[in-house]
């Protein structure tokens, strides 16, 4: 099965419904949903989806929000050696080394997310959600 490491991004456009991004952000979820592709977040990427959700919509709001997401992606590690990897790489955006670090050591084929030149200096290809669909929905060689 083709697996993405998702971005906090894509996940924050569905569950906070932000306009112009939404619809893409969706389908991508559906696609992994429905077992088509795996999608993985980052382990560090939860605690800051409840904290950005929280602050958003309230606390009971965040809590569901993190149980739903948990039933859907699975999780990328994020321990020692991907946190030494990460500081290596010199990126003047720690939290995307760590994010593209902890997709390459999870076995991941692409990144999904909003920003993909924060990405631009990763060993996997940085999509936007509408192009890592296309990518994810493309058999692999």
């Amino acid at each position: 099965m083709r697996r993405a490491l998702i971005d906090l991004n894509v996940v924050l456009d569905v569950l906070l419904d932000r306009e112009g991004h939404v619809e893409a952000s969706s389908a991508l979820w559906s696609h992994i949903e429905l077992g088509e592709a795996e999608g993985l977040l980052a382990a560090h990427s939860v605690p800051t989806l409840y904290y950005l959700v929280a602050k958003a919509r309230g606390r009971p709001f965040a809590e569901r929000c993190v149980a739903d997401v948990m039933g859907v992606f699975g999780v990328a590690a994020v321990g020692r050696d991907v946190l030494r990897e990460a500081v290596g790489l010199g990126w003047a955006d720690f939290e995307d080394a760590v994010t593209a670090t902890a997709g390459m050591a999870a076995g991941c084929e692409l990144i999904a997310t909003r920003d993909p030149k924060g990405f631009q200096h990763a060993a996997l290809p940085a999509l936007t959600p509408a192009a890592a669909l296309l990518a994810l929905r493309t058999p692999s060689r």
